[in-house]
C-alpha cells in the first residue's frame, strides 16, 4: 500500500483530516505525571495516542522535541512509535536535507530505522538533496514550500522570474512527483498562497497543513484552499492546542474532546 493510498484509507475511515504534533515539552506537560511517573513523556504520548486516535488521520513527530533528550529522547521515539496504530499515518518532521550522500542517510534513518510513512524536507539544496528521500515511493516526502512562520516572508516572497519563490518551489515539487511520492508543507497562516499553491500541484498533492490553533490559521479557509476537489488530500495539524489543553489527571480526555472538536469543525466545510 502506498501513502496515498493509506492517507485516504484512514481519511475515510475516521472521517478525518485532522493531524496531532505530539510535541512534547516539559514546561507545558501535566506536573503531576513528571511528579508520578517513571516515565513521564511516554506515559503522556499514550495517553494521548490512546484517547484521540479514533478522532485523527496523523500523528506528526517533531524531532527536536525528542533528540533535545539525548538517549533517552530516541527511545522515547521509538516506543512512541510503536503505540501508534498501524493505520494511522506517521510523520517525522526533521525538515531534513544535505548533500547527495548524506540525505540518503537521513532518508534510510527516518524511513527504514523508524519506519515513518512520512518526513518533512528542506529543499534549498535542490534536486540532489530531495531524490533520495524521493526513492522510498510508497512513502511520502512533504516538500517545505509556504512555512506558517511570520519571517517565512524574509525568502519564500523575494520574487525571481517575476514571481516569488514559493510558487517555484511549488512547480519542482510537482516535477519531483514524477521520481517518487512528494507533498509539500504549506501553513494554514497565508490562506491566499495556499490557494495558489494546491492550483499549481493539482489534485492529487497530499498537503500537511501547519499553523491552526496556536497559530491562528483559519479553519474554513483552509479546507476550501487546502483540499482538493474530493475535500480530501489534506492533513491540517494542530500540536499544543490539542495535546496540552488540560493539565489535570483527565488531560488525555481533554486532548480528545479538543481533536473531535477540530474534526467536527473541519468537516463542516468538507
Amino acid at each position: 500500500m502506498d501513502f496515498r493510498e493509506k492517507l485516504l484509507n484512514i481519511v475515510h475511515e475516521n472521517d478525518s483530516l485532522v493531524c496531532v504534533g505530539l510535541d512534547i515539552d516539559k514546561e507545558k506537560m501535566p506536573k503531576f505525571l513528571l511528579d508520578s511517573s517513571k516515565q513521564p513523556y511516554l506515559e503522556f504520548n499514550k495517553a494521548i495516542i490512546e484517547s484521540t486516535k479514533d478522532s485523527i488521520c496523523a500523528y506528526k513527530l517533531n524531532m527536536a522535541f525528542y533528540e533535545v533528550f539525548g538517549k533517552e529522547g530516541f527511545e522515547l521515539l521509538e516506543k512512541t512509535i510503536k503505540q501508534i496504530p498501524k493505520e494511522i499515518i506517521i510523520i517525522l518532521d526533521g525538515k531534513r536535507n544535505d548533500i547527495g550522500n548524506t540525505a540518503k542517510k537521513y532518508a534510510e534513518s527516518l524511513f527504514e530505522t523508524y519506519e515513518a510513512d512520512a518526513v518533512t524536507v528542506n529543499p534549498y539544496l535542490g534536486i540532489d538533496g530531495v531524490k533520495p528521500f524521493l526513492e522510498y515511493k510508497d512513502k511520502c516526502s512533504f516538500i517545505l514550500c509556504r512555512t506558517s512562520n511570520p519571517s517565512a516572508v524574509d525568502f519564500q516572497n523575494l520574487k525571481t522570474q517575476g514571481r516569488p519563490l514559493y510558487e517555484i518551489v511549488a512547480e519542482k515539487i510537482k516535477d519531483w512527483d514524477k521520481i517518487g511520492c512528494c507533498g509539500a508543507v504549506v501553513g494554514a497562516t497565508y490562506p491566499d498562497e495556499l490557494k495558489t499553491i494546491r492550483g499549481i500541484l493539482g489534485e492529487d498533492m497530499p498537503l500537511l497543513i501547519p499553523g491552526i490553533g496556536k497559530q491562528g490559521g483559519d479553519v474554513e479557509k483552509t479546507v476550501k484552499y487546502g483540499t482538493n476537489s474530493r475535500h480530501e488530500m489534506a492533513l491540517i495539524n494542530s500540536s499544543r492546542e490539542i495535546i496540552f489543553a488540560g493539565d489535570k489527571e483527565d488531560f488525555a480526555e481533554i486532548s480528545r474532546d479538543k481533536a473531535e472538536f477540530l474534526r467536527k469543525e473541519i468537516n463542516k466545510y468538507r
